[in-house]
This record gives C-alpha cells, sequence and structure tokens, in this order.
C-alpha cells in the first residue's frame, strides 16, 4: 500500500499512456497538418522510422564514428551459445560487458554480464536479436538532448538529464534486500532485483561499502532522473555539435553518454555514448521529482513541434513520410517485439 501511494503521488511513476493524454491531441493537430500519423519517419532520415520504432540499435551505432562508443557487437536470435563466445573471442570482448536487444524498449532486458555462465542464460532466454557490449569505464550518465533543423549549420542542446544510478551504501548491519526497502524508488525494483540476484540480496554489505544494483540509467528500472539543464554551456554545445554533425541525417534525438566529469566532456574529452535515440526521445529531464507534470507536458509539447517542425522541413527536401500502411505493419511488429522483451 505505500508503494502504490508514493507512486499515486508522484506523477513520474505514472503510465506511459496516461501522462500522455495531452500530447495525443497535440500529435493529432501535426498528424492532420502533415496529413500523416507517420510524419516522424522523415525526422531523422538515415534512421529506420526516424528512430520512432524498430530502430536497430547496431545500424545506428554504424551511423556514428567508432571512436565515440563502445566496441559492439551484433547476435542474431537463434545464435548457439558457441557462435556467441566466437563472436566474443574474435571481437575482443571481455567480461564484465553489457548485454541489450538490438531493438530495445526503455531498460528492457538490458543486462550486466559478469560471467560465462550469465552470457549462457542470456542467450538460452533471448528470443530476439540482441548486442554485446564493452563495459563504458567512465562512472557519470547523462542524456544530452540535440536538434538541429535541416537548414542550420550547426544543432543545440535543449535539455540535459543526469541519472543517478541504483547504488546502496552498506552500513555493516543491514542486508542489500533492507537496504533498498530504505527508499521507495529502490524498492519498486525489489522484485526484478531478486530474480537477476537471488540469496545475494541476504548478505550484509561493509559500513560504507557502495554497491551498484543496476550499473545503467534507466528510469524504469531504478535510476533517478535529474534535471541538468543549467549544465548546458557554449562548449557543451560546441562538442555536441562535432559530434552531431559527425552522424549522417541526425537532427532530432537523445544521446544517451558517460564520462569522467563535466570540464573533460565539454573539452570533448573521456566520455563514451551508451546510445543514440531518434524521434522516440523523450526529453527526460521531465522526470526529475521536482518538476510538476505540467512542466512535463510543456516540454513534451516543444520537443515534439521541434520534431515535427523538423520532418516538415526534410519533406520538402524529398524525404517521404512513412504511408499509413507501412506505418501500421511497423507499429504490429513494435508491439509484438515489446511483448518479447519486456518482461525478459
Amino acid at each position: 500500500m505505500k508503494l502504490f501511494f508514493h507512486k499515486l503521488t508522484h506523477w513520474e511513476y505514472w503510465p506511459f499512456l496516461v501522462v500522455y493524454i495531452p500530447v495525443y491531441f497535440l500529435w493529432a493537430f501535426y498528424a492532420l497538418k502533415a496529413r500523416s500519423i507517420f510524419f516522424f519517419n522523415a525526422c531523422n532520415p538515415t534512421i529506420k522510422n526516424g528512430g520512432f520504432m524498430m530502430e536497430s540499435k547496431k545500424e545506428i551505432y554504424d551511423l556514428i564514428p567508432p571512436q565515440y562508443y563502445p566496441k559492439t557487437e551484433l547476435i542474431n536470435e537463434g545464435s548457439s551459445y558457441e557462435k556467441v563466445l566466437d563472436v566474443i573471442h574474435e571481437s575482443g570482448l571481455q567480461f564484465p560487458m553489457i548485454a541489450k536487444p538490438d531493438i530495445g524498449l526503455r531498460g528492457s532486458a538490458v543486462k550486466k554480464i559478469n560471467t560465462s555462465e550469465e552470457l549462457k542464460s542470456y542467450t538460452s532466454k533471448a528470443g530476439f536479436d540482441y548486442l554485446v557490449q564493452d563495459l563504458i569505464p567512465y562512472p557519470n550518465e547523462i542524456g544530452v538532448f540535440y536538434v538541429r533543423y535541416p537548414h542550420q549549420k550547426e544543432g543545440r542542446i535543449t535539455g540535459i538529464v543526469a541519472k543517478e544510478f541504483l547504488i546502496v551504501t552498506g552500513n555493516g548491519i543491514s542486508t542489500i534486500e533492507e537496504l533498498i526497502k530504505e527508499n521507495p524508488r529502490y524498492e519498486l525494483q525489489l522484485n526484478v532485483l531478486k530474480r537477476e540476484y537471488g540469496n545475494k540480496l541476504q548478505t550484509i554489505p561493509a559500513q560504507g561499502e557502495k554497491m551498484n544494483l543496476v550499473p545503467y540509467g534507466n528510469h524504469a528500472r531504478g535510476a533517478k532522473f535529474i534535471d541538468g539543464s543549467e549544465w548546458i554551456t557554449p562548449e557543451l554545445n560546441k562538442t555536441l555539435n562535432r559530434i552531431c554533425l559527425q552522424i549522417d541525417g541526425f537532427y532530432f534525438g537523445r544521446i544517451d553518454l558517460m564520462y569522467n566529469s563535466l570540464e573533460e566532456l565539454e573539452r570533448g574529452e573521456y566520455f563514451s555514448i551508451v546510445e543514440l535515440n531518434g524521434a522516440g526521445s523523450e526529453p527526460t529531464h521531465i522526470y526529475d521529482p521536482k518538476h510538476s507534470i505540467f512542466f512535463a507536458w510543456k516540454e513534451l509539447f516543444r520537443h515534439i513541434t521541434y520534431m515535427f517542425e523538423i520532418s516538415v522541413e526534410n519533406h520538402k527536401r524529398g524525404f517521404p513520410y512513412l504511408e499509413h500502411k507501412i506505418g501500421m505493419k511497423e507499429y504490429r511488429m513494435h508491439l509484438k517485439q515489446s511483448k518479447k522483451i519486456v518482461n525478459f
């Protein structure tokens, strides 16, 4: 009951479909203007469906200069464990590593793989194409929303979200599970953590020992999102432009990256891209607990307007919107893919 009221009184936990109710009306308005529900296809012309649904992470990585992201290999659905080991050995990937669906959904089925046994387990359960990827060594993660109109030589950052991982700190007395229950945000993840860690949650960390139970910044997996938009500086804009202008056909989306320090990131040093998300990106700084639902709606309206205007401009330059029949087929495939991974 405690967790129910916590979710009820914190809109960041409300169902996606509820939060987006006002947005549907704006989307309908823009769809009428564009004469296409699927206008977003023209937003990022080099990314499948503009990056709104059914886009391959591997295909997006292939658009990015390789020095900006960790070593990544695609594993096709149905690959044997022996085949996976061959791919890993040939590529030079090392444990620990990250495994995640090639076509993902809000952090579902993203796992840190520490051992060959964990890799074997992931392989046996994965009913989808997935990626294996070097673990990024930097301690901090942010999501940077980037917008550039096609006629512009440079774009700009429109929002930054900082991410606090699901980390518990030992007191020498409490078990990991008891420490998790001290924070409602963490306790909401307890069932998932029990499946992942099992009896390890009954161990007692030493005084001051920190344990990162979910080493990736995903809100649906317990990370706390903090609005870091005050970190936008001319230097950081310059660095993001230097990166994004090398990514052909990318105009709108959020780049999640890990970094060592903000000062080094501003200089374009000691960072790595976790993912690039296209038209389906949210301005995730809205999920900072300090923000109201009205702030969230304002930011969602602002960014959907950017997406619409960029799509229209690209459409005038010859890039098509998705045909309705194809768009509906892609949407049905998206729903099918989501069911595969959401309860992994």
